[in-house]
C-alpha cells in the first residue's frame, strides 16, 4: 500500500469516527441531572410564588433538590465515555478487517499494476467475455459495436460482420455504424470488392452525413474497382478538405486521386511514393475495405518473379523508347492491376518482381487475390490502358503464392 492511501485512509476514518463520537461526547457530564434539577427548581418556585409552599416548606425542598440532583450524572457520564471508546477501537478495526477480506488491498501495489499472463488481460479472453455479457444483454447496440470492433482487431471479420449487423439493426440511422458494418461485409467477402449491400450501406451512410469520411473514401474505393475513376476523383476531392492539412492520410488521398486521374484520362501512372499507401496512414489503412496486413511492405506478401523477353518476329514494331508495363491483375474480379512496373523496350529481355508495394490502390494487391494473371504489354503511347495495336503475352490464371518464375513472351497484339 502507498504511504498517500494510508493518510487517505485514515482521514476517512477521522471523520466516519466524528460523525459517531461527537454526538456521544456532546452531552457534558451532569447535563441531564442539572436540566432535570432546572426543571424541578422551576416548579418549586412557581409553586412558592403561588402560595402552595411556604418559605419553610420550599427552603426544605431545595435542599432535598440540591442533595439528589447530581447523583445521576455520573453513571450516565461513564456510560457515555464507554459507548464512545468501545466505537473508537471498533468501528476502525472492522472497517480494517472487512476491507482485508473483501477488498483488494493487493491491487495498491504498484507491482500488480503491471499485466501478467494469464490475469484475464488476454485479448480472446476479454472478447469471449465480452461475447458472453451480449448474450444477457441482446438489446445493447454500443456492445455490439464493440464487440465487433474487438473482432475485427482479430481479423475475424465474419464475426465481426455479425455483430456489427446486430448493432445496425438496433441503430439502422446512424451512418458511421452502416459504414462499419458495410466495412466487414467486404472485409469477410472472397473477392473484397465494395457492391451490393455493402455498397448500398455506404451510399445511405453519405446520404446521412455528406461529411463521413470513412464512408468517402470507401465509396471512391468501389467507384475505381467498377473503373469509374472520375466518380472516385470526385469523392475523394470531397474528402480531401475534411482531413488535417499536410497530414499523411491526406498526403495518402492525393496519391489515389492522382493514380485515378491517371487512369481516367489514360496516362502514365505517376511514380509511386518511397512508402506504400497502405504505411503512411493509419487512418486510411483502417478505411480500406480490401486491405490485407501483407501489403505493409514488399517482403511480407507474395513475390511474383517475372521474365519478359520479345518475340523475334515482333522485333520490327518495336521502337527502343516504347513503354513496358509487367503487371499482375486478378484472375477473376477487377481489371485495375494489383501490382505494375514500368519500364522501357529498351530493357528487353527483362526480369522484374511484383510485390505489394508495386500496387495502385491500398485495398488491391497481390496478397487480395489467390488467382491472378501476370502480363506483359508494349505501348507507344505510354498509356496504362491496353490500346488497339499494343503488344502484349499473359500468363495462365496462377496462385499468388507461386515461387517459380513467370516467364513471359511478347508475341501477340492488342486488337
Amino acid at each position: 500500500m502507498t504511504s498517500a492511501f494510508l493518510i487517505f485512509a485514515a482521514l476517512m476514518l477521522i471523520a466516519a469516527l466524528a460523525f459517531v463520537l461527537v454526538p456521544l461526547l456532546r452531552t457534558r457530564v451532569g447535563d441531564d441531572a442539572q436540566n432535570e434539577a432546572r426543571r424541578r427548581r422551576k416548579a418549586l418556585e412557581a409553586a412558592h410564588a403561588d402560595g402552595i409552599l411556604t418559605d419553610a416548606e420550599y427552603a426544605a425542598k431545595c435542599a432535598a433538590l440540591a442533595q439528589t440532583a447530581p447523583a445521576s450524572a455520573p453513571a450516565r457520564t461513564r456510560t457515555g465515555f464507554a459507548v464512545a471508546l468501545a466505537v473508537a477501537l471498533l468501528l476502525p478495526a472492522a472497517a480494517i478487517l472487512l476491507y482485508w477480506q473483501l477488498g483488494a488491498p493487493r491491487a495498491l501495489d504498484p507491482a500488480n499494476l503491471v499485466a501478467r499472463p494469464g490475469d484475464g488481460t488476454d485479448i480472446e479472453a476479454a472478447i469471449a467475455q465480452l461475447a458472453e455479457k451480449m448474450k444477457q444483454d441482446p438489446d445493447n447496440a454500443e456492445g455490439w459495436a464493440l464487440l465487433g470492433r474487438a473482432y475485427k482487431s482479430t481479423r475475424r471479420f465474419a464475426d465481426a460482420r455479425d455483430a456489427l449487423k446486430r448493432a445496425h439493426d438496433l441503430l439502422p440511422d446512424d451512418a458511421d455504424l452502416m459504414v462499419e458494418y458495410a466495412e466487414t461485409l467486404v472485409l469477410s467477402s472472397s473477392d473484397h470488392r465494395i457492391q451490393g449491400d455493402a455498397l448500398d450501406l455506404i451510399e445511405k451512410a453519405i446520404q446521412t452525413n455528406p461529411q463521413n469520411q470513412k464512408g468517402l473514401w470507401l465509396a471512391g474505393i468501389a467507384d475505381s474497382q467498377a473503373g469509374k475513376y472520375a466518380e472516385a476523383v470526385k469523392k475523394w476531392n470531397t474528402l480531401l478538405p475534411l482531413l488535417p492539412p499536410g497530414s499523411n492520410v491526406a498526403d495518402s488521398v492525393r496519391e489515389q486521386i492522382a493514380q485515378a486521374e491517371a487512369l481516367r484520362d489514360g496516362k502514365p501512372l505517376p511514380a509511386p511514393s518511397a512508402q506504400p499507401p497502405a504505411e503512411t496512414s493509419k487512418a486510411a489503412a483502417a478505411a480500406e475495405a480490401g486491405a490485407n496486413e501483407a501489403q505493409a511492405a514488399a517482403t511480407s506478401g507474395p513475390r511474383i518473379l517475372v521474365t519478359v523477353a520479345l518475340d523475334p518476329r515482333l522485333k520490327d514494331k518495336v521502337a527502343p523508347g516504347d513503354t513496358l508495363f509487367v503487371f499482375a491483375k486478378a484472375a477473376s474480379g477487377p481489371p485495375m492491376p494489383l501490382a505494375i512496373a514500368k519500364l522501357t523496350a529498351a530493357q528487353l529481355p527483362a526480369s522484374v518482381t511484383l510485390t505489394d508495394a508495386m500496387s495502385m490502390m491500398p485495398n488491391m494487391n497481390l496478397s487480395a487475390f489467390a488467382q491472378i494473371v501476370i502480363g506483359a504489354r508494349i505501348s507507344k503511347s505510354g498509356q496504362a490502358i491496353a490500346q488497339s495495336g499494343d503488344l502484349q503475352a499473359l500468363s495462365a490464371p496462377l496462385p499468388n503464392s507461386r515461387s517459380e518464375p513467370v516467364e513471359l513472351t511478347i508475341d501477340q497484339a492488342v486488337p
